[in-house]
């Protein structure tokens, strides 16, 4: 492996961080606990507790891994679209590095930006709400499998995407949606039995679950099951990496 072309890729990337720390880090925390100033604060004092946690640090894992996921995606997407869209991406496929340290260099960089953002909102968290977190292993280890995961296809929707409307279309129209239905704010065994069988169909509800479970041991589904469909969503976005750059799609155009 050419871990130069990696790191090279990894550190260029990284670097937009620091160039727009108030875009990248200071909004999406500031936006965070806005969340937890109403519905923690002034909506959770007026609520009982939810599984036996309070409303308040309930929708702590909901609230990270609602940003979590736009934020891999924007990350991602505009890593790899910014190279498209000036034409120098073909600097990047000509260079001696192949397409997995690319998507290494890219994904890496986009992943470790939402992790990082991740747990500064976590930590931000404390300033509203108490909380426990039961099994900080498997928080940290869904908190990177979703980034990655996410920022794999945030690179999907940045290679698809032939201009910057197009970044926001599925964030905004689909993620964001599927995110506050999937149980950011409430536990999906408080819906009717029929929608929460419909509810069951939205994929988000498993990375939520799954996420809450290592906070507080409670989930609206089963913690392997959960596990295990991240797994499959993250097999299916590498699949579809692999198929554009077999294929070249809209990157040897």
């Amino acid at each position: 492996m050419n871990l130069y072309g990696v790191k090279a890729i990894y550190l260029f990337e990284l670097s937009r961080l620091r160039r727009t720390l108030l875009q990248s880090i200071a909004s999406p925390v500031i936006s965070t606990s806005l969340y937890f100033v109403v519905f923690g604060a002034a909506i959770g004092s007026r609520m009982t507790e939810i599984d036996g946690v309070s409303y308040g640090a309930f929708i702590i894992p909901g609230l990270i891994m609602l940003m979590l996921l736009n934020e891999s995606i924007s990350n991602a997407s505009f890593g790899i679209y910014m190279p498209r869209f000036t034409g120098t991406i073909y600097e990047v496929l000509s260079a001696p590095v192949s397409p997995a340290e690319i998507v290494i260099g890219y994904v890496g960089a986009a992943a470790t930006k939402s992790v990082i953002l991740g747990l500064l909102i976590l930590l931000t968290a404390r300033l509203f709400v108490v909380y426990d977190i039961a099994h900080p292993v498997w928080m940290l280890a869904f908190l990177t499998l979703t980034a990655v995961t996410f920022s794999l296809f945030g690179f999907i929707i940045g290679v698809w995407a032939d201009g910057f409307e197009k970044l926001q279309i599925i964030p905004m129209m689909i993620v964001t949606p599927l995110a506050f239905l999937g149980g950011s704010f409430y536990s999906i065994n408080m819906l009717p039995p029929v929608w929460q069988t419909v509810t069951l169909f939205n994929p988000v509800v498993y990375l939520i679950s799954g996420f809450r479970w290592s906070f507080y041991g409670v989930a609206d589904v089963h913690i392997g099951i959960s596990l295990a469909m991240t797994l499959v969503f993250l097999a299916v976005c590498l699949a579809i990496v692999w198929w554009i750059f077999r294929t070249g799609y809209k990157l040897k155009d």
